[in-house]
């Protein structure tokens, strides 16, 4: 499987500018033979929760999810962004979906980990599970940036069967510690590939950090990025390939019923 990560600097409240953008490295993915796109997190709307909350409407947000849609079928490839859930501002979260090369929507998920006040105070956390879906040969799974960096988000994820979970982020602030430590720790204690798609640059009064990445199941990264706009583009090797058969297996080894009853 070929999939490409989209890094860009979006415009807050501009989604005409930021959806071109994401049209353009559809276009470009699909040149270059990648099956599916990963855009960062909110990226049609910009990272600024606060502003989202009160200046989007509902109306504006299925305008946004239509037009990915028909960006996906216009560019047969198959395409995962995030947007504000499609509620009334009081009652949505943050979402990512699914959409295969037909823009037909495969999988929907509400995140679940809000981070900082702001968020919390914008959106409405999820319930439910990660999804997990058959596509393109492999089971794929959805999380949202700070979803990622609880070990039990992951473990969902895995343990109903992901392979490669697919992972819209908005990492500001120079948090490296989230690629160099975690994202290798997630992938290699669950056998999985994570995929994580960055904004960069200035946006909304942050700093984002770029470095978007692929992480195999052994912790190795696959491809990343630096801080500027790009697209990165990687084969994944296949299934049976992913992670050598000397490795722990963690997920297999674990004694769930036992962990359970410690909490």
């Amino acid at each position: 499987m070929r999939i490409a990560l989209m890094q860009h600097t979006a415009r807050p409240l501009d989604p005409q500018h930021n959806l071109d953008l994401i049209d353009d490295a559809a276009a470009r993915a699909s040149e270059q033979g990648a099956q599916l796109l990963l855009t960062p997190e909110l990226f049609g709307f910009g990272y600024v929760p606060s502003q989202i909350c009160a200046q989007v409407s509902a109306e504006q947000v299925d305008a946004a999810r239509s037009r990915l849609r028909g960006i996906a079928r216009d560019r047969g490839i198959a395409l995962v962004w995030s947007l504000p859930g499609p509620e009334g501002p009081e009652q949505r979260g943050i979402t990512a979906e699914l959409a295969d090369e037909h823009g037909e929507v495969l999988a929907s998920y509400q995140k679940v980990q809000l981070y900082g006040p702001e968020e919390k105070a914008a959106f409405v956390p999820g319930e439910q599970p990660p999804p997990v879906l058959s596509w393109g040969g492999r089971q794929l799974s959805l999380l949202v940036c700070y979803d990622v960096e609880f070990p039990e988000m992951v473990r969902a994820a895995a343990a109903r069967g992901a392979q490669l979970v697919l992972v819209p982020t908005a990492l500001a602030g120079d948090e490296t510690s989230v690629p160099g430590i975690l994202l290798p720790a997630r992938a290699v204690e669950n056998g999985i590939t994570l995929a994580y798609a960055n904004h960069c640059g200035p946006e909304g009064g942050l700093v984002f950090d770029g470095g978007s990445v692929v992480v195999g199941p052994a912790g190795q990264p696959l491809g990343e990025l630096g801080v500027e706009p790009g697209l990165l583009v990687v084969d994944l090797p296949d299934q049976s390939q992913d992670a050598g058969s000397d490795s722990a297996d963690y997920l297999q080894d674990r004694r769930a019923e036992l962990h359970r009853n410690w909490l």
